[in-house]
């Protein structure tokens, strides 16, 4: 700074709090999609398997049609994004249906999150299990252990990632944008070479050029698991069916076969359409991860929402070839009598089916597993944070109790959230016992009703809030004032239908599915029932609060406050009135300047000394609602604030000498509802002629009032020097305005505006900036000289 500032005289030791929250930083859509991308791409490795020992080998195409279906679901969660920052199911359903049914939503989202880690965990220990039998075979020394056997390998790796990613999450050491970046560069060398060797190996060989059946009724062959309850229900309908192949039960294993079945010849054509929702229903966990990217909206940058519509693209674009091109590769590729083995492995399966040297083949195939390792991996962590995230989300709304949130004595993380995720997490790992099939067959009940949920709820918003949205799900009607929504209609009946034939097929899924959902729901009825009791003397506010970190500080410094100098210092006090916050990020490209919001904490009587005051009393509930709206706001626009909240018993004072010693190049203020702009901004240049050693820079005074009209005033300009003419003129002017006596006199004030006006005109070379400096300048010269005058 060019001066050392003179401090307000208080005794404390808490001159300023910076409040500081994690979701704060922005990123790019590219950095968006990665993050999404690591968790929905994730399902790639084991959804192929999954869906055809479920339905059969028509099962690409329903992966397929699954993958074109999610472009779908990704614009209603692009409209709901648009309407609300935070565009997660809970709380649109809220919004929609209000809590119970928020509440319910929300327990079947966690049941997904829940169960994202131990599938990805498990796919990955099935691949490094595979990859290490394989590698056995080719050395002569064969080691060709039992399903179960691998399966309780899987279970054991799986495990040990869990805990490492509880160890790292309880520590807060979370994987960045740039980690999800870095795996994406790695995953996308090796789809695009799996798809050109894959090509060239049909290509080369005509028995591989073939195509899955076609996605018919009567092409359909259901497991035991995935008809569920339909052959009680519908007994006339389906019947046994042998396995597609003599040796797909029998491979690799001395269990008995399952039964199959298949629909009768003459079902009709209502069953055969049950049939191929039950084939969708049994492939849509390829759809997984879609409830990421309405966690990664609030960090997209400016302009947010063209962003999130790229990301959206890429994400579809990539899923569609990853996801889809792998289960027709497979079914190309490997021979039906072995494609059973690598059900729990099926990218390995297609390496090591293609053309060409084993030794080359078992390399990509490391390197396949390796990249895979990465992902699964990754998807576990994002499965601990999404759930942490989505239970904080929920507490925030006073649904759970203080106990659950209450940070970690060392390292400030809500632990106790992460332990209950990551034990429920190795609970169905020891549950499942390392087996994919049913951990997927769980695992898509959670995704298809958290859908389900979110369409139905944009659906109903279209009819409850009528406001302008920023995006629409497209194929709108208009009749009249009323506006049909096609689009999104059908989306939901289609989410609701596969929702309830999942609800009668799968079995497993359904009842532990369902006691899961009950569960969770009992504890944020229980919870929310005790919070109300202990705060029925609190004003508790409706809307979500923020968590922040704060930073108590002696002084305020653009170092402390970690900014650039000629920052600009916006003013926020009153939550309702945040207009000139919103045009204030629009106006600033927070890239080139930083933007720093802050707030006075008022000191009155006893409290003005603060002496050894806590930072909880300095900063209450009140500032930590306002700094929630603040990031509402900031995450809306994708711009990035600092926050900065300074007690003092004088105001204006405070300004003043933040500004200074930020260093700022303006100061941001709405329009005062007591104060003229033109009083605010006289009140402020008194706080900053008052202070001592002051820095001899212009800062610019903004003040934003209604329909976002702007007026601007100068602090700290000097004027340059003038004639006795000018300066005996315009002191007798700038003294006709502000002397009170020559207020009375409407005559008089008249005769001054229009000297005024004339004098502008003579200034008219010169910027309003100019002209308001050497007023006030003068204004102050002039009265110097007369009290020396008076003196002599």
């Amino acid at each position: 700074m060019a001066a050392e500032l003179e401090q307000p005289k208080t005794n404390g030791r808490t001159k300023v709090i910076v409040a500081t929250t994690v979701m704060l930083s922005f990123i790019s859509f590219w950095r968006a999609a990665a993050i999404v991308l690591n968790d929905l791409g994730s399902s790639a490795y084991y959804v192929g398997g999954i869906a055809e020992k479920a339905v059969g080998r028509a099962a690409p195409w329903f992966i397929l049609g699954v993958m074109l279906f999610s472009y779908a679901v990704r614009a209603v969660y692009v409209e709901s994004c648009a309407m609300f920052t935070r565009g997660g199911v809970y709380r649109v359903v809220k919004e929609a249906m209000g809590g119970v049914l928020a509440k319910l939503s929300v327990s079947a989202l966690m049941f997904d999150y829940v169960l994202t880690g131990p599938i990805s965990g498990v796919s990955a220990g099935q691949y490094i299990v595979g990859l290490i039998s394989q590698t056995t075979i080719y050395f002569g020394h064969p080691w060709t252990p039992s399903v179960s056997t691998v399966n309780h390998l899987a279970a054991g790796i799986a495990g040990l990632i869990t805990i490492y990613f509880w160890w790292r999450n309880t520590r807060g050491i979370h994987e960045s944008s740039d980690d999800a970046l870095r795996i994406m560069y790695v995953t996308t060398a090796m789809v695009v070479l799996l798809i050109g060797w894959s090509t060239f190996t049909i290509l080369t060989q005509p028995k591989m050029q073939r195509l899955p059946p076609a996605p018919a009724s009567h092409n359909l062959t259901f497991n035991d698991d995935a008809v569920g309850w339909m052959p009680r229900l519908l007994p006339h309908s389906f019947q046994g069916k042998s396995a597609e192949t003599p040796t797909e039960a029998s491979a690799a294993t001395t269990e008995k076969p399952a039964p199959h079945y298949g629909l009768v010849a003459n079902a009709g054509a209502l069953i055969g359409l049950i049939g191929i929702f039950m084939a969708f229903g049994h492939s849509f966990l390829a759809m997984s991860g879609e409830e990421s990217l309405a966690q990664v909206n609030r960090e997209l940058e400016y302009p947010k929402h063209k962003n999130l519509m790229r990301a959206g693209f890429i994400i579809f674009l990539y899923s569609l070839l990853f996801t889809s091109l792998v289960s027709f590769f497979a079914y190309a590729i490997i021979p039906d009598d072995v494609r059973p083995q690598y059900f729990d492995n099926l990218i390995s399966g297609i390496a090591l089916n293609l053309a060409g040297p084993m030794p080359l083949k078992l390399l990509f195939q490391a390197f396949i597993v390796i990249v895979g390792f990465l992902m699964l991996a990754g998807a576990i962590n994002t499965s601990i944070i999404g759930a942490n995230g989505v239970l904080n989300r929920v507490s925030e709304d006073g649904v759970m109790t203080d106990w659950f949130r209450a940070p970690h004595k060392r390292f400030g993380t809500t632990f106790r959230m992460i332990n209950l995720v990551v034990l429920l997490q190795l609970l169905a790992i020891i549950g499942a016992r390392g087996n994919t099939y049913t951990l997927g067959e769980a695992y898509a009940f959670g995704v298809i009703w958290s859908f389900a949920f979110k369409g139905l709820a944009m659906l109903l918003l279209r009819f409850k809030d009528k406001s302008e949205r920023e995006w629409k799900v497209p194929f709108n009607i208009k009749l009249d004032s009323n506006e049909i929504p096609i689009g999104l209609g059908v989306i939901a009946a289609l989410l609701f239908t596969v929702a309830g034939i999942n609800l009668i097929t799968k079995q497993v899924a359904t009842v532990s599915g369902i006691a899961f959902t009950i569960v969770f729901f009992t504890i944020f009825v229980v919870s929310e029932k005790i919070n109300e009791r202990q705060r029925q003397a609190e004003i508790h506010e409706t809307s979500a609060m923020d968590q922040f970190r704060l930073q108590p500080q002696d002084t305020v410094s653009y170092e402390s406050v970690e900014v650039r100098p000629d920052n600009a210092l916006c003013l926020v006090r009153d939550y309702n009135t945040l207009g000139h916050l919103r045009k204030a990020l629009e106006l600033t490209h927070t890239g080139k300047k930083d933007l720093v919001v802050m707030t006075v904490h008022m000191l009155r009587g006893p409290d003005t000394g603060y002496e050894d005051f806590a930072e909880t009393q300095l900063f209450t509930r009140y500032e930590q609602y306002l700094f929630s709206k603040v990031v509402a706001l900031a995450e809306k626009a994708g711009k990035t604030v600092h926050l900065l909240e300074v007690p003092s018993s004088d105001i204006f004072q405070a300004i003043v000498l933040t500004a200074a010693q930020l260093n700022s190049a303006e100061i941001i203020a709405g329009r005062s509802s007591v104060m003229s702009p033109q009083q605010q901004a006289k009140r402020l240049g008194e706080a900053w002629e008052a202070i001592a050693n002051k820095p001899r820079v212009q800062i610019r005074f903004r003040v934003i009032g209604g329909n976002d009209q702007i007026r601007d005033f100068y602090l700290g300009a000097h004027a340059p020097d003038l004639t006795e003419e000018e300066i005996s003129l315009i002191h007798e002017l700038w003294r006709g305005v502000t002397r009170e006596s020559g207020m009375d006199d409407i005559r008089h004030k008249e005769i001054v505006v229009v000297a005024l006006q004339r004098l502008a005109e003579e200034l008219a070379g010169k910027s309003r900036k100019e002209i308001l400096a050497r007023l006030r300048s003068l204004d102050r010269s002039v009265r110097e000289a007369e009290d020396e005058e008076s003196k002599t």
